[in-house]
């Protein structure tokens, strides 16, 4: 960025009209006499990031000094901008709900009636006063223009299900009400869909803008100062050094591991297809015990399984949607060195369909709704306003085939279920809870919130008891757990399940609510082994693994399945593979597995 110098006009005031007019049409040299870093790429940047050419102004005389840097401009913006000031003419608060698209006689009337300190009120009252305005207008509009999405892009059909590009989830809350006031404030709909996804249900509309706000400053922040030093960029680069990671070039077409149809694995119950020995055979190094077990998602970027399979003894994944198990979809990859000749399904075995699952809705389910499974359940359901909106519709056009349509594509993305006459709702956690598997109120005594976020970043019960199920005859007297990400415990609830007594089990969970939940699971079973936990696989280092296995004979098995937040094909933002902050743990999962299997050879040795 070049340097200018400085300028003798010193005494500029920026008050003034004149000298307003004297920035605007020539901001770059006017900006020159204030001793500035410039181009005319970075005062235009400032206004197209939303700044007013006075208050650019004014915090250019505010940040004063010699030469100051357009970091710390942008930084005096931000205050400036955030400051609780008044304007010349109305409070912050107006001026600031007048820019959110709302009109000035509503915004004056909705802080006469509540007052200006609670914001969130206040721009409730406003979305209702303009929800309702909205409703009055389009009245007699056609449904594909007012309630449903046209993009159905994420969302394609296999036996009557959304794939989910594993989770497909959604992506963002509903497009309700709040992103449809986003949208028509001038922000791109793929952009408000994150931002209410990000910052969550509860969220207000006032605070949904400033992080768009914020992303927006951030995406243009690194347009400006991006990293010019190799040295520095090769170093923010580097994976942290307390994760081990080998190779993680990306595999070549002929290395890539592809997923099946139908997704049955080594074979599944009720399904032919089922075999008794691996396609590819464990290498000598890889096999049990101790006996290991990886989960994820199944829909990962390009080579991700190929490179997590390289770094777990080079064994191929199995990969096994869940509907074949329960009736709701979730797919995922397994890598893991267990038997699978005689495995054998939990009891008492699981309900296939919906219809089986919830039988009350049998009454109001209808006929032009084909599904019998649900979809992937998620960590975030439809909204309130949703539902009542798919209701009005239908009293009005129940039976126009385009309208039942629709209405069955926003019942497939949010795995809604009848309930009444007309009347489709979202899963309690509760139902959840019953299709993947766990006990009933395995969740209970946290928000509702928690509770659909755990269970929805959880395993499938009965399929990994499927997997574990060739352990119960080889460990009849107790097995010894090491539990990596432990979630709310599905692989120990599969283990207790299949009635296989769990001796020592030691829990990484970083977590406190799942911790929580997974406690109390283990005091409600009367579980008899010790139960030791730790908050973070970065307090298991190679000295306090072995301590543990010499003060308890070893473990028999290492199961656990890493983030997927940066796998997932929900994650538009930050898909960044096995680089990503949180699915760059997978590292310490081989970390740790390495070290459990040294010390089990040298044990056994």
């Amino acid at each position: 960025m070049a340097k200018h110098s400085a300028g003798d006009d010193d005494d500029v005031n920026w008050n003034t009209d004149d000298e307003i007019d004297n920035f605007q049409s020539s901001p770059v040299n006017y900006i020159s006499k204030r001793n500035v870093v410039h181009m005319d790429e970075t005062v235009a940047k400032f206004i197209e990031m939303g700044f007013s050419i006075e208050m650019i102004g004014r915090a250019v005389e505010e940040t004063g000094g010699e030469n100051p840097e357009p970091l710390m401009i942008l930084e005096t913006l931000f205050k400036i901008s955030t400051s609780s000031e008044a304007s010349s003419s109305k409070s912050k608060v107006i001026d600031e709900l007048i820019g959110m698209g709302f009109s000035e006689e509503l915004v004056i009337k909705a802080i006469q009636e509540h007052g200006e300190e609670n914001l969130e009120e206040i721009t409730n009252v406003l979305l209702s006063y303009a929800e309702a305005e909205k409703m009055h207008e389009t009245e007699n509009e056609d449904i594909n223009n007012n309630y449903f999405s046209d993009d159905n892009d994420d969302v394609n059909i296999f036996s009557g299900l959304s794939s989910s590009d594993e989770e497909n989830e959604l992506h963002s809350f509903h497009e309700d009400g709040r992103l449809q006031d986003l949208i028509k404030m001038g922000y791109p709909r793929k952009e408000a869909s994150i931002a209410l996804e990000r910052c969550g249900e509860i969220a207000s509309l006032a605070e949904v803008v400033d992080f768009i706000f914020a992303a927006q400053m951030a995406r243009q922040l690194d347009e400006f100062w991006a990293a010019s030093d190799e040295q520095e960029q090769r170093r923010i680069n580097e994976p942290p050094p307390r994760r081990r990671r080998l190779n993680t070039d990306i595999a070549s077409d002929d290395e890539l591991i592809r997923l099946p149809n139908p997704m049955i694995g080594f074979g599944v119950p009720k399904e032919p297809g089922l075999i008794t020995d691996r396609p590819v055979p464990i290498p000598n190094i890889a096999l049990g015990p101790p006996y290991f077990y990886y989960e994820n998602v199944a829909m990962t970027p390009k080579g991700v399984w190929a490179t997590m399979s390289s770094h777990l003894y080079d064994i191929k994944p199995e990969f096994v949607d869940s509907l074949y198990f329960c009736a709701a979809a979730r797919k995922r990859g397994y890598i893991h060195n267990l038997p699978i000749k005689n495995r054998f399904e939990i009891q008492p075995t699981p309900h296939y369909t919906i219809q089986e699952e919830f039988p009350l809705t049998k009454k109001w389910w209808p006929a032009w709704d084909k599904r019998t499974k649900l979809n992937c359940v998620l960590t975030c359901i439809a909204s309130a306003q949703l539902t009542n909106k798919i209701r009005k519709r239908l009293e009005k056009h129940e039976r126009d085939p385009a309208v039942q349509k629709d209405i069955v594509d926003q019942c497939k993305k949010w795995n809604l279920v009848w309930v009444g006459k007309n009347k489709a709702a979202p899963l309690e956690p509760y139902e959840m809870e019953r299709l993947l598997g766990f006990p009933n109120n395995h969740t209970r005594g946290i928000s509702r919130k928690d509770r659909y976020k755990s269970l929805g970043n959880s395993f499938q019960v009965d399929t990994v008891a499927y997997h574990l199920s060739v352990l119960k005859p080889l460990y009849p007297k107790g097995i010894n757990v090491l539990s990596l990400f432990t979630g709310i415990g599905g692989g120990e609830v599969a283990l207790h399940r299949l009635q296989i007594p769990m001796k020592l089990v030691v829990s990484v969970e970083i977590s406190e609510v799942n911790r929580n939940i997974f406690r109390s699971f283990w005091e409600q079973t009367n579980q008899r082994g010790d139960l030791i936990e730790f908050r973070d696989v970065e307090e298991l280092d190679d000295h306090k693994i072995e301590g543990l296995m010499d003060q308890y004979g070893g473990f028999d098995l290492v199961i656990g399945g890493s983030p997927c937040n940066n796998l997932a094909g929900a994650n538009r933002v930050s898909r960044t593979g096995l680089e990503g902050d949180q699915s760059s743990l997978f590292y310490d999962y081989c970390r740790i597995l390495e070290a459990v299997r040294s010390k089990a050879s040298r044990m056994r040795r």
